[in-house]
Order: structure tokens, then sequence, then C-alpha cells
């Protein structure tokens, strides 16, 4: 069935484009709809007057929509991912305000807010229309564009979950202002990521501005967010897959062992740094096993490592725990082992074996790299 998938940019969206959210709150016949906002608490500490300004929009669009129930307040970071009674409690918070399918969930936060608030909308009622407002440079990018939504479950990244189109994701420019500079570059990673899959003008523009980036310059920084959001975006609406039916997962590049080390560091890693080191091995293995130039792999670390990224984590040394998931990942989507390489840049390729030993030495090399990049050259196989 057809859907509409809306992406707007934004400014201020709760303060001078207030329009650009109302327009997505469409009416539901002659009736106001009724909205409920849900906040990620890292945010709300952050924003200290973000409250107010929820309330001043239901206050001022009192004749447009009906917000209802108090505001809504969730952990932030992979904690509200982690504890399913949270999910419950949402769903039971749903339930009391009567929300219905052509009601509103607005959800302020991190991808992981995104992705928990998400799912608990995607299946009350088998729908209740989403509004996601992502709060940081990795959400912007990438999670808060796409059509997944979960929480992790036996220690497993995202075990349950549902696809669902979001009604609205609306990316405010200010809402990133009081990222910390860790939070702010994270989401980079993905940046990259989709860069080496589909844009290799966006990479070597990262590989230029990488310390712009890392220095939170504006006017660099924010045009490479809309562009990685724009790819993934077209990936989802033309790429023929949006729910993953087949094989393939082509944007989760250098997920299979991002994932993992998520759990296997209790979620200390930040998703966008586990990428960044998942990247970083799965370039490496290209060029060792499918014939990536080792210039243009050592070209993918220094950019990461320009950007702020760090590759030696103690988990690293952990490898037969690490390679645990090479399966998590397949059963996660089921069928034959079929992970995204590359041939060159824009040049993915599908592959459906490791070889473990040259994915050993990758995984090597990226360890040792953080300790001495650029003193040695990636090994041939």
């Amino acid at each position: 069935m057809p859907q509409t998938h809306r992406v707007r940019f934004t400014r201020d969206v709760l303060g001078d484009e207030q329009d650009v959210l109302l327009e997505a709150l469409q009416p539901s016949g002659d009736a106001s709809p009724r909205v409920q906002f849900w906040v990620d608490e890292n945010v709300l500490g952050a924003v200290p007057d973000l409250r107010d300004r929820i309330h001043q929009f239901g206050e001022r669009h009192r004749q447009q929509v009906r917000t209802v129930g108090s505001l809504q307040v969730v952990p932030g970071g992979e904690e509200v991912k982690n504890d399913i009674h949270i999910l419950e409690r949402m769903l039971k918070v749903f339930n009391a305000a009567d929300l219905d399918r052509r009601s509103y969930v607005v959800v302020i936060g991190g991808g992981a807010v995104l992705d928990a608030v998400g799912f608990a909308a995607a299946i009350a009622h088998r729908g209740i229309r989403l509004v996601r407002l992502p709060t940081t440079t990795l959400a912007q990018g990438d999670s808060g564009i796409g059509v997944k939504n979960g929480v992790n479950l036996f220690r497993k990244k995202n075990w349950v979950g549902a696809f669902a189109v979001p009604w609205a994701v609306i990316n405010d420019e200010a809402l990133l202002a009081t990222l910390s500079d860790r939070d702010f570059v994270a989401g980079f990673s993905e940046a990259v990521k989709v860069s080496l899959l589909k844009d290799a003008a966006l990479f070597h523009r990262l590989c230029r501005e990488a310390a712009q980036v890392r220095r939170r310059e504006r006017d660099v920084a924010m045009p490479i967010v809309r562009r990685s959001a724009m790819l993934h975006l077209d990936h989802i609406t033309q790429g023929g897959d949006p729910f993953e039916a087949l094989e393939a997962r082509p944007l989760d590049f250098g997920h299979w062992s991002a994932h993992k080390l998520e759990a296997m560091t209790d979620f200390e890693l930040r998703h966008g740094e586990a990428v960044a080191i998942g990247v970083a091995i799965d370039t490496v293995y290209s060029s060792l096993a499918l014939g990536l130039s080792a210039k243009t792999a050592e070209r993918v670390l220094r950019c990461l490592a320009d950007l702020g990224f760090a590759f030696d984590y103690p988990a690293l040394d952990r490898r037969e725990e690490l390679f645990g998931g090479l399966e998590e990942f397949r059963q996660h989507l089921g069928g034959r082992l079929t992970l995204t390489m590359l041939r060159n840049v824009g040049d993915p390729v599908e592959v459906h074996s490791v070889d473990r030993e040259l994915m050993r030495q990758a995984i090597d090399y990226v360890a040792t790299y953080a300790r001495s990049p650029g003193e040695f050259a990636i090994p041939t196989a």
C-alpha cells in the first residue's frame, strides 16, 4: 500500500517555525486531533525551557490541536530500550489518554527514544500516528528517518520491533544545540557509512571537512547531516525494500559488529561510536578480501579518526564473542548470512560468508591503528 513519508527541515520548530509542526498534525474530519508529547529526559535536562515551549505550542494552537495528558518523560539513551517495563508504561499512558489511530504521538529525543516510543505507537491500535523530532545528529541523519522501531531484549539490539512509516519527521537545527561534543560527532559515522555506499562526493567532502565538523562549524556540519538524511530517505522510498523482505540490509554496512560491541560494552559505547568501529572493520576486511584498494581503506580510517572516533576498545580483544554478532545479525533478518561490503566507494557488494582469519586481521588492524595511525599500511591478503 502506498504511504507518504514526510521529512521537513527547520531551524526552530518550537519557535518561529511552529507552523511546520502544526501542518504535520492534520485534523481528522471536523475534530481537532489529539496530540501527546513524549520527551527524552536528557533533552529536557539540557533544554530548561522545553517544557514551557511545548505547553505554549499547545496553548497557542488550541483551536487546531488538543494536547492530552501531561508531558511524558522517558529515560534517554539505551536505558529506555533495555527495560521492557517502560514499553508497558507507554502503552498504559496511550490507553489512559484515549489515543486512537488518528491521534498523534510527538516524540522529541535521541534515536533510542525515537525507537522505543515509535514501537509503542506502532503496536497500539496497530498504529498511532508518530511525529519524530530527532535531537541528535545520528537520529537526524539516519535512524530518525527510517521505518524501524524497537527495543532491546535478551541483550540483543532491537530484538523486539516493528516496521512503521512515521507520519512525519522534522529535523530541527535548534534541537542539536545542547548536544555534547561526543554526541554531536557520533552521528557522522552514519554519514561516512552512507556516503561509502551511495555518494562518493559526500565521502570526499567528509574527508576534507572532518576537522571542521569536529569543531561543530554549523555551515559545514548541517549540510552533511541533511545530505545523509536524504540519502537514507531515498533508499527507503526508492530502494524497493523498505521493510527488509529481501536478504540484504545494505544500510547496515558495519553493523554486525557494531550492534554486538554495544551489548559487549553494556552500551557504554554510543551507537555512532560502535558504527565507526564496525565501518572501519568491514572496510579493512573489504580491502583484504574483496579488492577495495588499501589506499581507500586507509582514507576511511583516517576520515573517522579525524572526525574524532577512537577504535581501540578492549572489547575488540574478545574475538570469539564478537564473532557471535555474525549469527545474531543473520538471525535478525533470517535466511542466509548477507553482509554488505565494498569493492570501491559507491560500489557495495553482498557477501554470504566471512573468512574469519581475514576478519581477525581486519579487527587487529583497526585496534592497532588507533595506537599508531598512519605508521603502517593495511596488509595485503
